[in-house]
């Protein structure tokens, strides 16, 4: 039982197995054989790795009592004592200031190399093409995510590009209805799941922007809408939401995106990060 009260998943798996279809049963076996494994797995991951249907998952979960995927992965994050860590070198109770700072150092310097690994040269330039031949460009993200959106824009409307950013639900939706192929559209979400955006991202999509998306996670929902998919290698279980090591990650893509972007269009960039540094010179003491 849970320090909440209420029952952990592993009883819950249990007590309803015989209930649950063949199917759910696979999810269930799965689940118990590799329980630290689906902190840091998408329902997309999971569905693949059973072979079942996303909506089977749902429906496991569901059956055990959870309004979806994410609250059953929460309960599975609450009831192991000491979740896997995926990075080497975890803070721990007792470490001095030093010992922290050295070790978040060292994990941050991972994520920016494992993120460099991932780098599709293929897709970056296929990213800068479509930016390149754009009439305007919105950056779409919730939570954390938001404010890589909010940066990202800032980064792009000083380069001179017709940028915006929303971290709004209806407002992604309604600028989502408004795309089209002249249009491309970042979807942000490091679990790749984050609904809202995902559900902008199909809309978009239907009205055929160019979507790109940032995401942590190469097989999750946004991905099915993708024309390009930009990977930054940092996993979050359910309590690490938000972490600074996968914005880093993000930025470090988009760094790589905008410099690559400002090389190729030099004096148009260089003319307009000019403009915008002399635009606030009187803003500064």
């Amino acid at each position: 039982m849970l320090k909440n009260g209420k029952l952990s998943p592993s009883v819950l798996i249990s007590s309803n197995y015989k209930s649950m279809t063949k199917s759910e049963q696979k999810v269930a076996d799965y689940i118990n054989q590799h329980t630290d494994d689906i902190l840091y797995s998408t329902v997309t991951d999971l569905s693949e790795k059973v072979r079942v249907g996303e909506t089977t998952i749902i429906r496991f979960c569901r059956k055990l009592g959870y309004r979806g995927y994410q609250e059953f992965k929460l309960a599975i994050a609450q009831s192991l004592v000491n979740p896997a860590d995926p990075m080497d070198g975890m803070v721990e109770e007792g470490d001095s200031l030093e010992a922290i700072g050295k070790k978040i150092t060292q994990q941050n310097i991972k994520i920016l190399n494992d993120s460099l690994e991932l780098v599709d040269t293929k897709r970056i330039e296929k990213s800068i093409s479509a930016v390149l031949a754009a009439r305007s460009i919105s950056f779409f993200g919730i939570g954390s995510s938001a404010f890589t959106a909010q940066d990202a824009e800032h980064r792009f409307m000083r380069m001179g590009f017709n940028v915006s950013h929303a971290s709004d639900a209806h407002v992604m939706a309604m600028k989502a209805a408004l795309v089209n192929e002249q249009d491309v559209v970042f979807g942000i979400s490091t679990s790749g799941s984050t609904k809202d955006v995902v559900d902008a991202i199909r809309i978009a999509r239907q009205n055929k922007a160019f979507i790109i998306c940032l995401t942590n996670q190469g097989r999750s929902p946004i991905t099915q809408y993708a024309d390009v998919i930009l990977l930054a290698a940092s996993k979050e279980s359910p309590f690490q939401g938000g972490a600074y090591s996968s914005k880093i990650a993000q930025l470090h893509i988009l760094d790589i995106l905008t410099k690559s972007i400002e090389i190729q269009q030099k004096d148009a960039t260089f003319s307009s990060v000019k403009k915008t540094a002399e635009a606030v010179l009187d803003k500064m003491y």
